[in-house]
């Protein structure tokens, strides 16, 4: 049996190296191969800090007896979420038509044409509680696929038909005015766990781009912060480090699942810095923030600049494996012992919504080692994760590119930090790095969706009619859709070139009545929407050339949606590059000023 997996970028995939299954990775050469044997295609979806991903691969994926019957009755597909989140978002979609209990690791059952006609998350070695073991649902699937076949591939017809036209967009839903984006701030309020924080029960989510949401209005601020400072003191949180958990199987924030991932502390981190900079009393805001960062930079930050997509809840103590028990331990009873292990794959997406992040928080607590961060990994991405033709890398490890195209979010969440640290810096090559990403997605657009993936999307999906296209769900963290709107409106507040704001607004607008319908899941498009309906505040700080004085504190506290910090000479650059803002922006009298702006529309500049 050829180790395909032996050589895969993908932490996760070389993990499965030497299970006894004949996995293949992702691509068309599987489907082809089990279309010539007349059998289906298994595949599989997990990510490297699964805990439920590793268990199955022990208990199943390492037993002989299993790996022969795949081996004989099947293709194996082993794919990584992270490396390949457009086939994890279409297989949870047709997933979703066989059971409502969504997860990983994903365990699909689908035609040599790509379409699904039974699906799973975990299943056990044996039955346990009425539900089957893995080998019994294996003999099911191959009885049905030998027995049933007329049925079988009716159903994933029908069912990949109805996917891959799935599409929770309205046209002419129309975007938001700011009472019906209240109305959406007391749905969130109606479901709060006045008790223990958060939203509903359990398993309990952090849900940080909601949270981002309700800081971004008044009405919402007193929800957001509760939640906030309940998830302080919670067991999600590891006092020891400052980093958060990915989820709490319990209402009361307990018995989480170790697992500690780049965009939740990312998203975090930016949330806990808003809400200190609105309220500098708020000091568990800012051990909160503190504490993230240090994480990201003292845990997450590989050598190379680059961050890890996130740490693993296992480790081995005393010979045994445990998980959780590393987080179990205060600081001292950690010294011993070897840390959870990194999933060192850094994709460009994630490591956008840190050095936002950390950009962000740079500002709002003078810290210069927080700037240097993500300067560090930005610098590593526009070296490392740009093709020749200036398309975008989804993801690497060390000096290994993956082969998976690179998607929305990638292109969304990265212009979004470049032009953060843009402002914060004053350096123009990220201003215009963030342009050109999204003048790439623009090209890309179609009539029917207005930001496209550069290169297009995965050609498997695509060929087989089952790609989720304009997929506008956000859960954890924000949506490509979302995150290339709110880089593309940020950067109508820098350029003032309307077809940027046209752009943002087209594409959010179809969403108005779903966000605001089900707020839970559209955070970051409700946070969008809310800036567009208030109209838009900039702040832009002049110093002389040479100046080396502390930041001021209008701009570490200012709510405007840019905010940004130049020299005189950098003022120019950015104005003779079409960044309209800073278009005679100078100090007065060779002293520092504030130009507070309200729609380009600026005040009399004031010392600060």
């Amino acid at each position: 049996m050829v180790n395909r997996l032996a050589s895969a970028m993908s932490p996760y995939l070389r993990s499965h190296r030497d299970n006894p299954v004949d996995w293949r990775e992702w691509g068309q050469d599987a489907f082809d191969e089990a279309a010539a044997r007349d059998v289906p295609v298994f595949i599989s979806i997990g990510y490297a800090t699964c805990h439920w991903c590793h268990v199955m691969a022990r208990e199943s994926f390492s037993d002989r007896a299993i790996a022969e019957y795949l081996n004989e009755h099947m293709v194996s597909i082993k794919v990584d979420r992270e490396e390949h989140p457009a086939v994890d978002a279409s297989y949870l979609a047709q997933a979703s038509a066989f059971t409502s209990q969504l997860g990983w690791p994903l365990s699909v059952f689908a035609t040599p044409d790509g379409a699904a006609f039974f699906a799973g998350t975990y299943f056990p070695p044996v039955p346990i509680s009425g539900h089957p073991s893995f080998l019994q649902v294996l003999h099911a699937v191959t009885d049905a696929w030998t027995n049933r076949r007329e049925a079988v591939t009716a159903n994933s017809t029908a069912l990949a038909a109805a996917i891959a036209a799935t599409a929770v967009q309205d046209p002419a839903a129309g975007l938001p005015d700011t009472e019906r984006i209240d109305a959406a701030v007391s749905t969130l309020e109606a479901h709060e766990d006045r008790e223990y924080g958060g939203f509903g029960g359990a398993p309990k989510f952090p849900v940080a781009p909601v949270l981002r949401f309700l800081l971004s209005r008044p009405s919402g601020i007193p929800l957001a912060t509760r939640t906030l400072q309940a998830l302080v003191t919670s067991p999600l949180r590891d006092a020891v480090d400052g980093g958060y958990f990915r989820y709490a199987t319990k209402r009361d924030w307990s018995e989480p699942h170790y697992e500690r991932m780049l965009y939740d502390n990312a998203l975090l981190l930016d949330a806990y810095s808003r809400a200190y900079s609105q309220d500098t009393s708020r000091t568990w805001a800012r051990t909160a923030a503190e504490g993230i960062a240090q994480f990201l930079l003292g845990t997450l930050q590989l050598p190379t600049g680059g961050f890890a997509s996130g740490q693993d809840s296992e480790s081995m103590i005393d010979g045994e494996r445990s998980e959780g028990g590393y987080y179990l331990r205060d600081a001292d009873n950690r010294a011993g012992l070897t840390p959870p292990a990194l999933d060192e794959k850094v994709l460009t997406g994630w490591n956008g919504l840190a050095i936002e992040a950390l950009t962000r928080a740079s500002v709002v607590f003078d810290r210069a080692d927080f700037l240097e961060s993500a300067r560090w990994a930005a610098d590593y991405l526009l070296e490392n994760h740009r093709n020749a033709d200036d398309t975008l890398v989804r993801a690497s490890v060390a000096e290994r590119r993956s082969t998976a195209r690179a998607t929305l979010e990638d292109y969304g969440m990265l212009a979004g930090a470049l032009l953060e640290l843009s402002l914060a810096t004053g350096e123009l090559p990220y201003a215009q790095a963030a342009r050109s990403l999204i003048d790439q997605t623009l090209a890309a657009g179609t009539p029917d969706l207005v930001f496209g993936e550069p290169g297009g999307g995965d050609p498997v999906l695509a060929a087989k009619g089952i790609a989720l296209a304009g997929d506008p769900s956000e859960g954890a963290y924000p949506s490509g859709i979302s995150a290339t709107a709110t880089a593309a409106w940020k950067l109508y507040l820098v350029t003032a070139d309307r077809r940027y704001a046209d752009a943002a607004q087209s594409a959010m607008a179809p969403l108005g009545d779903v966000a605001v319908a089900n707020p839970i899941s559209f955070g970051a498009s409700l946070e969008l929407m809310a800036a567009m309906a208030v109209g838009p505040k900039q702040l832009v700080v002049v110093s002389p050339d040479g100046d080396d004085e502390p930041l001021p504190e209008v701009v570490r506290h200012d709510s405007a949606d840019v905010v940004g910090v130049v020299t005189e000479q950098q003022a120019r650059e950015l104005a003779a590059a079409g960044f309209e803002l800073f278009e005679a922006r100078l100090p007065v009298n060779g002293r520092r000023v504030a130009y507070a702006c309200e729609a380009f529309a600026c005040r009399m500049p004031t010392p600060v």
